[in-house]
């Protein structure tokens, strides 16, 4: 069986699904400053974090309409998958949800499924690659959709941020403690919770001393974690998920670790030295 996966911008591709039509990314729309930016393969990190640093109003996001996820998964395709950032983050989910509705009403017969991720960036990523994993291993497409669903409800996100204004001004942060002043240098080490929204785990004075805790509390709740793929999503700070990537191998010893470049939407909340890890 030929399958799709198409995954809401705010999830990272990996270098080979780019070129390969089994997968679609469906575009966010950034603004900042009244600019709409597109965050497609165009998308530009280092003019957009520049842009939003020179903006004293927050920057936005709005989720692809319902008609733009129906015509990417209106294809030729016998299992059609859909893969969107946290429900509780954002509207992208239930424009997916209208979007394979509306296709349904036309094609009853085709099959789709979306994927509330409830999880974001690169935990979108790993959804992704687990569905193919599925596909590939030939599997029907109800047991893709059983074997993912109980993957993502395994699935742990964690971040740490030099920057959580982004956050804060957007409300993605009513689950958090209130932080702490920026003049002390304290960083709060963030998680999500089983239904996909943002809670504080811990906090450190220092960003080094902030990722120390966040390994420990990956490893506190990872299990299994040799037969897993970890991944790491980075804003503009390659040496520093390197460390992360580096020490989460000693903790954990995953199967793999994949680290990338966070995209438009994911760069917008992370922000300037963001890293974000997923088991």
């Amino acid at each position: 069986m030929s399958y799709k996966i198409v995954i809401d911008s705010c999830g990272e591709l990996l270098e080979e699904w780019k070129d390969d039509v089994r997968f679609e990314s469906v575009p966010l729309t950034l603004t900042v400053g009244g600019e709409h930016i597109i965050d497609d393969s165009t998308f530009n990190q280092k003019e957009f974090l520049q842009k939003v640093a020179a903006c004293p109003d927050c920057p936005k996001s709005a989720c692809p309409s319902p008609e733009r996820y129906m015509k990417a998964f209106d294809c030729e395709a016998d299992h059609v998958y859909g893969v969107t950032l946290s429900a509780a983050l954002s509207g992208s989910y239930n424009s997916a949800v209208l979007g394979r509705n509306l296709l349904l009403e036309a094609k009853p017969d085709k099959k789709v499924y979306v994927f509330n991720s409830r999880s974001a960036s690169i935990g979108e990523t790993l959804i992704g690659m687990k569905i193919q994993e599925c596909e590939e291993a030939g599997c029907s497409f109800e047991e893709v959709v059983e074997k993912v669903e109980a993957y993502i409800s395994e699935q742990h996100t964690h971040f740490v941020l030099e920057n959580l204004e982004t956050l804060r001004k957007n409300g993605r942060l009513s689950k958090a403690k209130a932080l702490v002043a920026s003049a002390l240098k304290i960083k709060p080490v963030m998680e999500s919770t089983d239904e996909g929204e943002i809670a504080q785990a811990d906090q450190a004075r220092g960003m080094n001393k902030a990722l120390i805790k966040m390994v420990d509390h990956i490893a506190q709740k990872a299990t299994d974690s040799k037969n897993k793929v970890l991944a790491i999503s980075h804003c503009n700070c390659e040496g520093r998920a390197q460390i992360l990537k580096d020490a989460l191998q000693e903790k954990l010893n995953p199967a793999r670790i994949i680290v990338l470049d966070t995209a438009g939407v994911s760069s917008m909340y992370a922000n300037d030295g963001g890293v974000i890890v997923v088991i």
